[in-house]
């Protein structure tokens, strides 16, 4: 049998993964080399990617030559979560000794300075010199016609024939040794890094050095990209206008070979997340060894998991949100899979905060908010999961489900294995929360696959989407942004005026009409237009774009009404709307924004500055901005938090921000570093892209943010300040609505006269009278209703009348289906108590008549053997109704909010009755 134990070499020095990441850092510093902060896992102002899968992603538009810097050299450690797309490792995560969801990527790069001969020097000179790797037992491997950086490893590092390897030909498929992030964008040949883990670990002939990593010998430890190349959707390729180095090492791998063990989950960065797991299970170490799959499930998992929320993702039911969601579950399905039945990734997070809090502050700082939301998400998938599970379990038993194998995955099974239906799969995600993935692991394991085709199908019937509609809008927005980056590239920055002023001349750059280019544009209709210098404001970190006109130079005659101002891409500010006139490339013309709109959109800006610092002092620093509108007739707050704000707690917020208006502190702006503002305490949101300079706002010994907006001068200007709304937007997410200025002002005036109209109405002598006079009348009204139910209560039909008129839908099969007038819930249940004794066998779906109609079904045991279930009847009837609800196959029950759907609901319970009698129920 083939030796697959590590036989340690005494040449090399265990090193933390801290101090790897010190001295890689140090390194490449020492060598002209800015250090760059790690970008967050969500691109900022990248919509072609849902994660940050590489090192290169926030370089992205540097490596392209669209976007300049203040250095050509940098070196970073970043971040990165591949789940999804290209780069997608989620279901090998805890299968294999390499694979994770997260990982960290130590990088250096190049931007048109230096390029491959000093790239393999570097990479050879810190494994051999820096970390101590003895030079034999690192290999390289080259792009089959990349012939310097062959002749750089051959003749100048010294690299032996068997342990230099050429791989690729991207022309024809084969992506060995090329290095792409994505369907398009930079690309190019790359050089990578091998690491011999002993001869012994050789599997036949064929173990050499090479990219797929079948063979255990081998272990790929550091990447080196040099991207010469565009990427084209046609698969063609032009060279980029600066050559560049990329490259990206995992810190992983890095750790395992100098710590030599056999596995990444065996280094420092996961051991202290299995320790903490093993004491929670009583495990001992070899209960650990037997069960290492779930371990390292859960090892993985709670480091995305903590990642991800740290970086302003929550739960949710699509797109990161559901990604999040879909990890997270996995891992509590794993945690089952050990004994453990009580919440626990909260332990394993607070773990991963310990371990790597040093480099990612971040993580430090919103601890309670990552421990909080994962808590929850934890307990909302645990009420579930046994109900899921059961399901699952019943539809497996009929398919001939196998002794579950731990570990089995979909692709294992052969490919006569039976197959669940899509439906279910579907039921169990829509119902249970199963992400089909999980269903897919949970069935293999017992020997069944998962019909990936009807699920699909079932998804879309429910998503209701016109997919063809969105691939012609994805293709004009693709063909939007060509005309926009070739203006930009040709034209530069158009410069931003409107900080200082509202009115300003500027240059045409440029005139668009349906995504055309024109010299001259004559006549009425919609157009956009470029300056090269403008007061309008783009639309941008939550605020609105400005709007106004462009006239002739010197304030002459009206030319174009602007209705919005967009950024399309960086650099280019866009002005969108109505030309009356005739307008020139070339010609000067005179840009004026709205002023007032302007002043309103300050004012409210300002005043969400404001509201976030008084919410986190009110409610705790987890509240943060999670996204926000600002505009002229009001602001919106998102933030995450898991429950209600009380009144008290609205008002204290009120209070607060209103304090620091009368105030009238200055609110001071000021530009500096980004890293100088971090230091200095200033917050950042992670759906933003700042640049190395960023401009701050600070309300003088009050709040202090990273903002590119307009605001007002003194947070006086804001005038006033009203809460007109707070409410849920999902899961563990807040939003409140509010008003400042003169439309705070005109609120509380409506609301006064509101208030003297309705005591008015209900007879106080004063205002202050209005409360007792309402309590008053509404006793009364109470008195009354009580009096007419009980009056109407008479007439009801007796249970035993009501038994009496159910309908036989099927040999021994009675239903009764009807609307009653009762006067309570309570009262309704009561009956169908009575109308089951009376009527034995048989389904009971009573809905109580009202104008938020609520259902009661119930079906006898016999009938839920024969398929009928009172949970998949509520479902039938909450179209009509509008409602919510479920329940067991036996009970169930739901609150709708449309009364005149009774009757359809009606209908639809019987037809369902029906068809499930006539399916052989």
């Amino acid at each position: 049998m083939l030796d697959s134990t590590l036989r340690p070499d005494p040449r090399i020095s265990a090193l933390p993964a801290a101090e790897i990441r010190r001295r890689f850092l140090e390194f490449f510093a020492e060598r002209g080399h800015t250090i760059v902060p790690s970008a967050s896992l969500v691109p900022a102002g990248d919509q072609t990617l849902l994660f940050t899968n590489s090192g290169m992603v926030q370089f992205k538009d540097v490596l392209a030559g669209a976007e300049r810097r203040s250095y050509t050299r940098a070196v970073d450690y970043q971040r990165v979560l591949r789940v999804a797309g290209k780069h997608n490792d989620f279901e090998e995560v805890g299968r294999t000794a390499r694979h994770h969801t997260l990982f960290e990527m130590l990088g250096n790069w190049s931007f048109g300075d230096y390029f491959k001969r000093d790239a393999i020097h570097w990479a050879w000179d810190f494994l051999t010199r820096d970390l101590g790797i003895p030079g034999e037992r690192l290999a390289a491997t080259t792009y089959t016609t990349d012939d310097l950086a062959h002749e750089v490893w051959r003749d100048e590092i010294g690299l032996p024939p068997e342990r230099l390897v050429r791989w690729g030909d991207f022309p024809n498929g084969d992506e060995r040794n090329w290095w792409r992030m994505a369907d398009i964008g930079p690309c190019g040949p790359c050089s990578e890094i091998h690491f011999d883990r002993g001869v012994h670990l050789s599997e036949g002939p064929g173990c050499v050095p090479d990219h797929s990593e079948q063979c255990p010998r081998w272990l790929e430890i550091w990447n080196l990209v040099f991207m010469e190349f565009e990427l084209h959707p046609d698969r063609s390729l032009t060279p980029l206008p600066a050559p560049g180095v990329d490259t990206g090492m995992g810190l992983e791998r890095l750790a395992s070979v100098l710590q030599q063990v056999p596995t990444n989950y065996d280094t420092d960065l996961f051991a202290p997340i299995h320790e903490r797991m093993r004491a929670l299970l009583g495990h001992d170490p070899d209960a650990f060894e037997q069960e290492r799959f779930s371990y390292q499930v859960i090892a993985d998992h709670s480091r995305a998991v903590t990642f991800l929320i740290a970086d302003g993702v929550l739960p949710g039911n699509e797109g990161r949100g559901y990604v999040l969601r879909r990890i997270l579950r996995r891992a509590v399905r794993h945690g089952r899979l050990l004994g453990r039945r009580e919440p626990f990734m909260a332990e394993t997070a607070a773990v991963v905060v310990e371990i790597m809090g040093e480099p990612y502050p971040h993580l430090i700082a919103r601890r309670d908010e990552i421990l909080a939301v994962i808590t929850r998400e934890e307990a909302h998938f645990a009420r579930t999961l046994d109900a899921g599970m059961a399901q699952l379990e019943a539809a497996l038993v009929p398919l001939g489900a196998e002794q579950p194998v731990v570990g089995r995955r979909p692709e294992d099974l052969p490919i006569d294995a039976p197959q669940l239906a899509g439906d279910l799969a579907f039921r169990l995600h829509d119902t249970f929360g199963f992400p089909v993935d999980l269903t897919a692991e949970l069935a293999a394991e017992r020997g069944v696959g998962v019909d990936r085709a009807s699920f699909e199908r079932a998804l879309a019937e429910q998503r209701e989407r016109s997919r063809s509609g969105k691939k012609a809008d994805l293709a004009r927005q693709a063909e939007l942004a060509s005309t926009y980056g070739a203006i930009a590239g040709r034209a530069g920055d158009s410069r931003f005026l409107g900080y200082e002023t509202t009115t300003a001349e500027g240059r045409v750059l440029a005139i668009i009409r349906d995504g055309i280019e024109f010299d001259e544009l004559t006549g009425h209709g919609r157009a956009e237009i470029v300056l090269d210098r403008t007061p309008f404001y783009a639309e941008g970190g939550g605020q609105v774009g400005d709007r106004g006109i462009i006239r002739e130079a010197g304030g002459g005659s009206e030319l174009f009404t602007v209705e919005d101002t967009q950024r399309p891409v960086a650099g280019l500010t866009l002005h969108r709307g109505t030309l009356h006139g005739r307008l020139r490339v070339g010609e000067t013309v005179e840009a004026a924004v709205d002023a007032e709109r302007r002043s309103d959109t300050m004012r409210n800006h300002t005043g969400t500055h404001l509201l976030h610092r008084a919410l986190r002092n009110v409610v705790g620093e987890r509240a943060r901005q999670a996204g926000s509108l600002v505009a002229p007739d009001g602001l919106r707050f998102d933030f995450p938090f898991d429950r209600a704000l009380s009144d008290d707690e609205k008002r204290a917020i009120e209070d607060e921000v209103r304090g620091v208006v009368r105030d009238d502190r200055p609110v001071e702006v000021a530009s500096m570093p980004m890293a100088e503002a971090i230091a200095l305490g200033a917050d950042a949101f992670f759906d933003e892209k700042y640049g190395e300079t960023v401009r701050t706002v600070r309300v003088r010994d009050y709040s202090f943010e990273l903002c590119g907006g307009t605001h007002c001068r003194a947070s006086g200007q804001v005038g006033s300040f009203v809460i007109t709304g707070e409410r849920s937007i999902g899961s563990g997410m807040r939003r409140i609505e509010a008003l400042t200025g003169v439309g705070a002002d005109r609120l509380q005036r409506d609301r006064l006269e509101m208030l003297e109209r309705v005591a008015e109405l209900v007879g106080a002598q004063t205002l202050d009278a209005v409360e007792n006079r309402a309590a008053s009348l509404q006793g009364e009204l109470q008195d009354t209703r009580r009096r007419l139910k009980a009056t109407a209560g008479t007439s009801l039909p007796s249970p035993s009348e009501l038994a009496a008129r159910a309908e036989e839908v099927g040999p021994g099969i009675r239903l009764l289906a009807a609307a009653l007038a009762y006067d309570s819930m309570e009262a309704l249940k009561s009956a169908a108590r009575e109308i089951r004794a009376a009527l034995g066998s048989g389904v009971i779906a009573l809905i109580l008549d009202a104008e938020a109609p609520q259902i009661w079904v119930t079906v006898s045991d016999d009938l839920v053997a024969r398929g009928i279930s009172a949970g998949q009847l509520v479902k039938v009837a909450a179209g009509p109704l509008r409602a919510k609800g479920g329940g067991r196959p036996q009970m169930a029950q739901g609150m709708g909010s449309r009364r005149e759907g009774m009757t359809d609901a009606l209908t639809a319970i019987r037809a369902a009755v029906a068809d499930r009698v006539a399916a052989g129920g």
